[in-house]
């Protein structure tokens, strides 16, 4: 059995503009999953990188 070993990834802050249409579409899906909106967008983007077709 492997030990466990907590990690904390490396974070970074960017900025970010979004037409006003989606963000609301965003904070609806968040407030639905109960997720943070921040959470939601990094998924989000990690879906789209792991399924983009190059």
């Amino acid at each position: 059995m492997k030990d466990f070993k907590p990690l904390k990834p490396e974070k970074t802050i960017i900025s970010l503009r979004i037409d006003v249409e989606i963000l609301k579409k965003i904070d609806e899906i968040s407030a639905k999953t109960d997720i943070s909106r921040n959470e939601l967008l990094v998924q989000c983007i990690e879906y789209a990188i792991k399924n983009i077709k190059e």
